[in-house]
């Protein structure tokens, strides 16, 4: 990753090197297009490197809920669209034999109290075609060995190494042609028919097309109506690899506020949440994570007893979701050839090949009924 060192004009331009960007980079090169991803910081180094690494297709808010809050034809198309999404980035990996430690996994959601929301999550995913079948408490203590009232279980989902998905697209895209730099873009000027970029340096970055991929870090010109910040907290244990649950699966929570549990390849359970919306400076959210660990502990011991509770890695991030559970993909408004890639909420990594994918289709002189449903500026009410 070589520094810009003077300015230049290009085709398109992917602001970020994070996963989002390293996705858009490669959808991009495969159109054919000349691309060029600039970013402050290493490929990677930002919220990328602290995903949860689960791939689900499941949006944060149920299918039932969404429903409700728009209607059910946009809902349904919206989980449509991630399960494609997502069974897209799995053949993507294989395709091109990416080494990012990608595993199929079932998903398991979690009654948090009784079955009610599960039971009617899973009956209406059942009814649109989607992978899921409700387990009461009975078929979800005897499979998995979990006690809770019920649960979704869902097919299709997956986990990888982020980190190393990200870089094995970005080497895809820079064997294409795509240029990889280091800069930090902090100016956004697209009144004419190119975009105009300035950099902190001074220097100036001419392109055709712009793609904000650039995680929970929002430029300006970005103004969204549906995004809140949190942060959270997440612990790894020690490796305990006869101490996992069956199949592995990824575990997530009913809750608005939901942990979340996976297993890594070296046996270890990860197991995150406690998310907070007040402490969002890294000062602040630092001085809570004695606190939240030894909440997590405690949670990890309801949940799965057998698992040991020494952890050995713990960590916090801040993130960013939307109050619908949708990302933010399109147009920014009233700022031409700008496009924002912002796959916010728990499937993150999910959104951001989505978000690829429709902004490729956008940059081909196509359209899409999900670029309204995404609208950076769109009324969640």
């Amino acid at each position: 990753m070589t520094p810009a060192e003077a300015s230049f004009a290009c085709d398109a331009l992917v602001v970020g090197a994070g996963i989002t960007g390293a996705l858009v980079a490669e959808r991009l090169t495969r159109m054919g297009r000349k691309v060029v991803v600039i970013d402050r910081e290493h490929p990677s180094l930002g919220s990328t490197v602290a995903s949860t690494a689960m791939l689900l297709w499941e949006i944060d808010r149920p299918l039932c809920q969404l429903a409700q809050l728009y209607d059910f034809e946009r809902a349904v198309r919206g989980y449509r669209a991630s399960h494609y999404a997502i069974r897209g980035l799995v053949a993507l990996i294989a395709q091109h034999r990416i080494a990012c430690q990608m595993r199929p996994r079932p998903s398991l959601y979690l009654a948090a109290e009784d079955d009610s929301l599960v039971h009617a999550e899973a009956a209406l995913r059942s009814r649109v075609g989607l992978p899921s079948q409700f387990l009461d408490h009975k078929a979800l203590a005897q499979r998995f060995s979990m006690m809770r009232a019920g649960a979704v279980l869902s097919q299709d989902a997956a986990e990888a190494d982020p980190v190393r998905l990200a870089q094995g697209m970005l080497e895809l895209s820079v064997v294409r042609g795509a240029r990889l730099m280091q800069a930090d873009a902090v100016a956004f000027e697209s009144a004419g028919s190119v975009v105009h970029v300035g950099l902190a340096s001074g220097l100036q970055i001419e392109a055709r097309d712009v793609v904000l991929a650039t995680g929970y870090v929002m430029p300006d010109v970005v103004r969204p109506t549906a995004q809140q910040a949190a942060s959270s907290w997440a612990i790894a244990t020690i490796r305990q690899p006869q101490n996992l649950w069956p199949l592995q699966a990824l575990v997530w929570e009913a809750t608005q506020d939901y942990h979340y549990a996976r297993t890594t390849v070296d046996g270890r359970v990860i197991l995150g949440g406690e998310d907070d919306r007040r402490l969002i400076e890294p000062n602040a959210r630092d001085a809570a994570t004695a606190e939240k660990v030894t909440v997590l502990k405690r949670y990890l011991s309801a949940f799965w007893p057998q698992a040991s509770t020494q952890v050995e890695f713990a960590w916090s991030g801040a993130f960013d979701s939307t109050d619908d559970g949708l990302p933010l993909i399109g147009p920014v408004p009233g700022c031409k050839n700008i496009f924002a890639a912002f796959g916010y909420g728990g499937n993150g990594i999910t959104f951001s090949f989505l978000a690829a994918e429709l902004i490729g289709k956008l940059l081909s002189g196509g359209t899409s009924r999900l670029i309204d449903d995404f609208a950076i500026d769109r009324d969640v009410s």
